[in-house]
Parts: structure tokens; C-alpha cells; sequence
């Protein structure tokens, strides 16, 4: 409440990309405090009864997690936990630091809950996300790294830079996406044709020696003949798919909106996230884990992913129209129907609704 009423109409004065950079500036003058790791943590998603989730080796103590884009730079994963989230996802994270794309370039839609983004994967690189990461110390909650690919990079060589992306990230996250979805890298949706996808997953395994799951994040503009192809390919060599990145398409925005270039996040991609999901789960007859992500702003949005087929579920856009009390909202909001709904956990729900 105090948010909607002081913060967020501060915070939405600025132009949206200085928001989030004095957001994330606050957090991680937080998180430098001495001992407030250990408070961070004491504060993190205890794990509920109807509420935990094991999902492709990892224990997660709740299913509702952060999705990638909000630290790219990989510098709060200390402090994010104590927002009630049961597993984090940084990045995009890539081989070699670049500024993406110029600026304007995050464009709220406050009309429609939504974001526009093209901002191109800007970041420090994985070196230098590597140490951040070294220095953070284990998070108390599993953390996913999100691998993308520089804009510079040939298509030829991309197998090659995530592999070398993942070698230098690995010690440091508990999972692993190969995001080839982002449309705003100009070819970077074309890795998601099958043997491209492959290939890039071979490079991976190579160095993968500790066997981390590895999942590809896939847009929800793939047809529904790749969608096929990557869902099969998923099932042999991949741990599960992130479902889905953003939208180029424009549902629900008016014609004066349609014309921003970039993806679309939030409550517009809310329908069409969820039928991603479900998709999946019937091409896959559940065998691929699930992980779902597009306009996620309470725990009735969540259950809605997790009955179409998802195991888990993340928040973005959800986290900047409602502010950090979203996530804990979400989750008692989530276990109240799954008790209403006679679920005795969440894995008992993934699906129902497929």
C-alpha cells in the first residue's frame, strides 16, 4: 500500500530505465550493510507444506521466482531472497561486456500494466559477473544464470560463446538458461531452429562436468512447427524450457502503442504466455519442465501458469506495478488456492488445467 501511494508515483515520474537503476541502486546499498546478509536471509521464503517444489534436481522453497532482466549484473543476489522469492534467475549474462541498445530504449505502457524493452542485453560481461557473484557469497535460495549472446557475435560461433559464457559462470549458479528469444539482438531468435539449438546445447554440455541443468528460454512468437522441434529436442538435451520471453506481437495495445519496436512484458502477455505454457505441456505430455514467466502480478496468475503446465513461475513486470510486496502477496495468495482448490501442493496442480 505504501508503495502504490508514495513510491511507485515517485519512481514513475522518472523515465523508466533511471527508475530501475535508482531501485536497484537502494537495494544494493542494502546489501552492503554490514551483517545484512545474514538478515537478508533470515527474511528469505520459508518453505510452506503446499508451497515447495522440486523441480529438475533443485529444491525450490516456493515456485514463484525473479525473472531475468531485473539484475543483469548479477550484484543483488543477497538481498532479492528477503523479497519472498524461492529462486532468482540473473542476467542476461554475456561472454563479453557491451552497452546494448541506445537509449530510449524501456517504455512503461501504466494503461495496460506492461513494459517495452529493447534494450539489447546491456552488462559488465561474465567476468566481471563472475566475481560479484564470488564476492556475494551463496544465496539461500537457488539461482539461475541466464546466458545471452553479444550483439557482435557471429551466428557460426554462438555455440562456442555461451559455451565459454557457461565455463566462467558455472560455479556460481545452481541452473542455466540459453536465452536465443531476446528479439532485440538482431538474429538471435534464429538460434531457436532445432539443430542451431542442438548445437549450442552440445557446446554447453562439453563443459558442463557437474551436470547443472541447462534450459532454453524460447519466445512466444515460435510457431507452432518449431515449437514442435524444440519441445522434442528439449526432451533429450535439456533439463526444462523458459516459457516464454517477450512478445513482439502487440495484444490488446492500443494503435497508438503498437508502433514502439521492442518486446512486450506484463499484463498484455499474460494469454499468451499461459498458452505457451500449455502448448508445451501437451506436446510434451508433461515430461519437460516448465518454467513460466509473461505477466505474473498475483497468486491467481501464477496458479493459472502452474494448472496449464508450469512448475515454477517468475515476475518482472508484476514487481514494478506492484512493488516489493508482490512476491509475498502473491505466494499467500497462491497457498489460499491451492488449499480452495484441493491441491495438496503445487506439483499436485501443474497441469490440472492442461
Amino acid at each position: 500500500m505504501l508503495y502504490e501511494r508514495v513510491f511507485k508515483p515517485l519512481l514513475f515520474r522518472l523515465e523508466p530505465e533511471r527508475a530501475h537503476e535508482a531501485v536497484t541502486t537502494m537495494l544494493k546499498l542494502a546489501q552492503g550493510v554490514p551483517g545484512a546478509p545474514l538478515l537478508f536471509d533470515r527474511f528469505a521464503a520459508e518453505p510452506q507444506a503446499n508451497l515447495s517444489v522440486k523441480a529438475f534436481g533443485l529444491d525450490f522453497p516456493n515456485p514463484i521466482g525473479l525473472a531475468a532482466g531485473f539484475d543483469k549484473n548479477c550484484r543483488m543476489s543477497r538481498v532479492l531472497p528477503a523479497l519472498g522469492f524461492g529462486f532468482l534467475e540473473l542476467g542476461s549474462v554475456t561472454l563479453r561486456p557491451q552497452r546494448g541498445n541506445a537509449r530510449p530504449r524501456v517504455f512503461r505502457l501504466a494503461g495496460q500494466e506492461g513494459i517495452i524493452n529493447r534494450l539489447g542485453f546491456p552488462g559488465a560481461g561474465a567476468a566481471a559477473c563472475a566475481k560479484r557473484l564470488s564476492r556475494a557469497g551463496k544465496s539461500p535460495v537457488p539461482v539461475g544464470i541466464n546466458l545471452g549472446l553479444n550483439a557482435d557475435c557471429p551466428p557460426e560461433r554462438a555455440p562456442q560463446e555461451y559455451a565459454e559464457a557457461f565455463k566462467i559462470m558455472e560455479p556460481y549458479g545452481d541452473y542455466f538458461v540459453v536465452n536465443v528469444s531476446s528479439p532485440n539482438t538482431e538474429g538471435l531468435r534464429e538460434l531457436q531452429e532445432r539443430r542451431k539449438m542442438e548445437k549450442i546445447l552440445a557446446a554447453v554440455r562439453v563443459e558442463n562436468k557437474a551436470g547443472k541443468p541447462v534450459l532454453i528460454k524460447i519466445s512466444p512468437d515460435v510457431s507452432d512447427a518449431a515449437l514442435f522441434a524444440l519441445v522434442d529436442a528439449a526432451k533429450s538435451q535439456a533439463s526444462g524450457i523458459v516459457a516464454g520471453n517477450t512478445t513482439v506481437c502487440r495484444p490488446g495495445l492500443p494503435m497508438s502503442l503498437g508502433d514502439i519496436r521492442g518486446g512486450l512484458s506484463g499484463r498484455p502477455l499474460r494469454a499468451l504466455s499461459t498458452e505457451l505454457v500449455r502448448k508445451i505441456f501437451r506436446l510434451s505430455q508433461g515430461q519437460v519442465p516448465v518454467v513460466a514467466a509473461g505477466g505474473v502480478f498475483s497468486g491467481g496468475d501464477a496458479l493459472e501458469k502452474i494448472r496449464a503446465g508450469a512448475c515454477l513461475v517468475q515476475m518482472y513486470t508484476g514487481l514494478v506495478y506492484r512493488g516489493p510486496g508482490a512476491p509475498r502477496a502473491a505466494l499467500r495468495e497462491l497457498s489460499a488456492l491451492l488449499a480452495q482448490n484441493k491441491f495438496s501442493s503445487v506439483s499436485a496442480a501443474v497441469g490440472s488445467g492442461a
